[in-house]
C-alpha cells in the first residue's frame, strides 16, 4: 500500500488501528470466533497461534507438554523437560507475518525456565510524494518478549507462569517528518496447572488462564483497551489399545474449552496426534473460535537426531479465502 504525503496527516490515525483492526475483522466477520471475543479487547494478536505442532492439533493444547509451544499456551507443560530446547515458530496468515524465538532451559533443582520473542510483521507501508515517487516506509509491529517458569509438584502435578510484556510500535524510515510514530506498552502473564490423574489409563488434565493483565493505550483513542483474556480446560488421554494392535504406534486425543474472562460464550477445541516410532506425527484437529476464522487443521512432523521439525495449515478463513495460505512452520533443536 502506498500513502502520499498529503495524506500524512491522517496516517497517525490509520497506523495507529492498522493491526487491530485487521484482526478485529478476522474475528468479527468469522462467526466461530465471535463467539469468544470481545470486540472492545486490545492486543487482539495475542490470540493468534505460535508453533506448529499447537495449530496442526486444533490448538488444543492446555493439557499437552509440547516443549517450548507451552510458552503460548500453557506454561506448566514446560515442568518436566527434561531437555535443553531451542526453537523457531514461524507463520504466514493474512493478519501478519510472525516469527517466535525461544530458549528452554531445564534444572533439576528448581524446574524450567524459558525466553521467548514473538514478532508480528503487518506489512511494510510505503509514503510517496506528489509525483508517486517512494519516499519512505512505515512499519507497524507487534513485539512481545516472554519469560516463563514451571516446576512439578510431586509427581503427578505441574505449574507454571509466562510474564510477557507486550508493544504495538510503528516506525518510519526515510523522509518522516509528517509520519507521527509512537509505541503502546503493556504487560500481562498466564498461569496454568497440570494434573496426571492416578489411573491406569494416562489421563491429564490441565487448566490455563492467558493474557490477563494491565489495558492497553493506543494513541488516538480515549480510553484504554482491556486485554483479550481466556480461560481454558481441558484434557488429553492416550489411547493405550492402539499400541497392541499396531506396533510402534501411539494415538492422543485431547479437548479443550475456551471462554473468556466472563465465562461467556464457551466453545470447544478437539485435536488428535497418531505417532510411528515417536518420530513421524500425523495430526489434525477442529479449531473453534480460530482468530483466522479457520475450523480444521492438520500437521505432520518428523524428528530425527536433536532435530525436529513440524508444519501444519489451517483450512477455510479469511487467509484461503484471499488466497493466502495459512501456514506455521517450527523448527527445534533438542540437546
Amino acid at each position: 500500500m502506498r500513502l502520499s504525503r498529503s495524506s500524512a496527516p491522517t496516517l497517525r490515525v490509520w497506523v495507529a488501528a492498522a493491526a487491530t483492526t485487521v484482526a478485529l475483522c478476522l474475528l468479527t466477520t468469522a462467526p466461530a470466533a465471535a463467539q469468544t471475543t470481545d470486540a472492545t479487547s486490545g492486543a487482539l494478536f495475542l490470540l493468534l497461534p505460535v508453533g506448529a505442532r499447537a495449530v496442526g492439533m486444533g490448538q488444543a493444547m492446555v493439557a499437552e507438554r509440547p516443549g517450548s509451544e507451552a510458552v503460548w499456551w500453557n506454561p506448566a507443560g514446560i515442568a518436566r523437560q527434561d531437555k535443553k530446547e531451542i526453537a523457531i515458530h514461524h507463520s504466514q496468515t493474512i493478519a501478519a507475518t510472525g516469527d517466535a524465538i525461544t530458549f528452554l532451559y531445564p534444572t533439576r533443582a528448581i524446574g524450567s525456565l524459558a525466553l521467548s520473542l514473538n514478532v508480528l510483521n503487518f506489512g511494510d507501508q510505503q509514503i510517496t510524494d506528489p509525483g508517486g515517487v517512494p519516499v519512505g516506509v512505515v512499519l507497524p509491529r507487534d513485539i512481545l518478549i516472554a519469560a516463563t517458569y514451571g516446576a512439578a509438584i510431586g509427581k503427578r502435578m505441574n505449574a507454571g507462569i509466562t510474564y510477557k510484556r507486550l508493544q504495538y510500535r510503528v516506525d518510519c524510515s526515510g523522509q518522516c517528518s509528517n509520519v507521527s510514530t509512537f509505541t503502546a506498552t503493556s504487560s500481562a502473564a498466564d498461569f496454568g496447572v497440570q494434573y496426571d490423574l492416578p489411573t491406569s489409563s494416562p489421563l491429564t488434565l490441565g487448566v490455563a488462564v492467558r493474557n490477563l493483565g494491565t489495558r492497553l493505550q493506543v494513541n488516538d483513542r480515549e480510553q484504554p483497551d482491556p486485554l483479550p483474556t481466556r480461560i481454558e480446560a481441558g484434557a488429553e488421554y492416550s489411547l493405550p489399545f492402539v499400541a497392541a494392535l499396531i506396533a510402534d504406534t501411539e494415538v492422543r486425543v485431547a479437548s479443550d474449552v475456551i471462554a473468556d474472562r466472563n465465562l461467556n460464550h464457551p466453545a470447544i477445541r478437539l485435536g488428535a496426534d497418531i505417532a510411528y516410532e515417536k518420530n513421524i506425527h500425523l495430526r489434525g484437529g477442529y479449531v473453534a473460535n480460530d482468530v483466522n476464522g479457520a475450523r480444521t487443521a492438520l500437521g505432520f512432523g518428523i524428528a530425527t537426531g536433536h532435530l525436529m521439525f513440524d508444519i501444519a495449515r489451517t483450512f477455510g478463513g479469511l487467509s484461503a479465502d484471499a488466497g493466502v495460505t495459512p501456514t506455521y512452520l517450527s523448527l527445534r533443536y533438542l540437546f
